[in-house]
């Protein structure tokens, strides 16, 4: 299950688990869309991955046991490792390879 993080690594900004400007790739790394899109130009600078939009949660339990009520998002605020110059290095070397064929 996602751990649904509640900011963008980037630029910290806050990403409830109901945002739909959410992006991740499939190391669960999350972004917002304007640093994803602007930045980052849909490359997650950790993996060199494709960044797509997070999946929200549903807030009530539509199934017994389910939803963000039994399974609440993360409280942990993550931040990528790397400095701006190697998030720049890596977007260069890959924004031009399609995800699929990184």
């Amino acid at each position: 299950m996602l751990e649904i993080r509640p900011n963008c690594e980037l630029c910290d900004v806050d990403l409830p688990a109901n945002a739909v400007n959410a992006r991740i790739c499939t190391y669960e790394c999350t972004f917002c869309a304007d640093c994803a899109d602007g930045i980052l130009c849909n490359v997650c600078p950790n993996c060199g991955g494709g960044l797509a939009p997070r999946p929200i949660r549903p807030a009530k339990a539509y199934r017994p046991g389910l939803g963000l009520m039994h399974h609440p998002a993360s409280t942990k605020r993550v931040m990528s490792p790397h400095d701006r110059a190697a998030i720049d290095d890596i977007v260069r070397a890959v924004k031009d390879i399609a995800p699929q064929d990184r």
